[in-house]
């Protein structure tokens, strides 16, 4: 995803601006940063994830939240993770876009957006108390990054193999990449 700027505004006026657009934006600083589309990849690892996770978890504990949802990651900070997993009852804002409590994250990378998900995001999304795991998946290869909390702080583990695991003990399941990337056909999308 390519990363545009515009204007500063502040959180509400964001938010109207943001209902009104037809486009899909974030807002990091006062900033709201257009989020341009992703290729065929990017969605079909979205849905992928989506169904895995509602398949995995139990769905009296979790609910699982597709991209769009905000969740607050600063005072002046509204980032839309791809697929957002929540314990329990999701809290949010008296405007019910913006969500408080995510226990995991997840982003679906392309090249354009590294630096962004990989760096910037990755620091918003650790400096969260609910967040216990970041997922980094990666659209043009079988690429799996966990940032996940421990006792010591935050680990990083990577998954490349099919026959790999995702261990997410934030979540209590086991991601195998064969599904995450099953129908994924690297160098086309």
């Amino acid at each position: 995803m390519v990363v545009e700027r515009v204007e500063k505004m502040s959180v509400e006026e964001f938010l109207d601006f943001a209902e009104s657009s037809e486009e899909w934006y974030e807002y990091i600083d006062g900033e709201p940063i257009k989020m341009t589309g992703g290729k065929l990849n990017h969605f079909r690892l979205i849905n992928r994830l989506q169904v895995l996770f509602e398949r995995l978890l139990p769905e009296s504990d979790y609910e699982v939240l597709g991209s769009g949802m905000l969740v607050r990651v600063g005072d002046a900070r509204l980032v839309s993770p791809d697929v957002t997993v929540v314990c329990g009852e999701p809290e949010t804002e008296a405007d019910t876009r913006i969500l408080l409590n995510p226990i995991l994250v997840v982003e679906v990378i392309s090249p354009s957006s590294l630096d962004h998900d990989r760096v910037m995001k990755r620091d918003f999304y650790q400096s969260v108390d609910s967040i216990h795991a970041y997922l980094i998946v990666e659209q043009d290869r079988m690429l799996v990054e966990l940032y996940a909390r421990g006792e010591t702080g935050w680990q990083l583990q990577t998954f490349s193999q099919p026959d790999d695991e995702v261990p997410l003990a934030a979540v209590d399941c086991r991601l195998p990449l064969r599904d995450i990337y099953q129908r994924i056909e690297f160098g086309e999308a």
